[in-house]
């Protein structure tokens, strides 16, 4: 069973889907269910840390170029995304949460990874 510990995307409210020039983007991620999982998983470590780089890709492309990335979990993982120099459109923005669990049997570790998807609308 997978559990739906997250990332999960954060917005100022809940009808903010179109950006204009500087956004913070922020996620966060649920501890109870992420331990469920790591259970199931088999990963008996404790998280070492969490990383969670950000990118954004035109709506019906292929390729993501990243924004930036944040270990901040106490800020809910924050990057400034500058849309002022892209043009309007349709575009779609990634969080992908990556969890590093050290384990003692194993010295190099483990890490899992999950990817939040949202679509917003760029209007500059």
């Amino acid at each position: 069973m997978s559990y739906n510990w997250g990332p999960h995307y954060l917005v100022p409210t809940e009808v903010i889907k179109t950006y204009s020039g500087s956004v913070l983007l922020r996620e966060e991620y649920n501890e109870a269910l992420l331990y469920k999982e790591l259970e199931e998983l088999g990963f008996t470590g404790r998280i070492a840390r969490v990383n969670n780089p950000w990118y954004y890709r035109k709506k019906n492309t292929d390729t993501w170029i990243q924004i930036g990335e944040s270990q901040d979990e106490h800020r809910f993982f924050p990057v400034r995304w500058d849309t002022t120099n892209l043009e309007n459109g349709q575009y779609e923005v990634m969080g992908l949460m990556h969890i590093f669990i050290e384990e003692e049997k194993d010295s190099k570790g483990k890490a899992i990874a999950r990817e939040n998807i949202v679509e917003v609308t760029v209007e500059n």
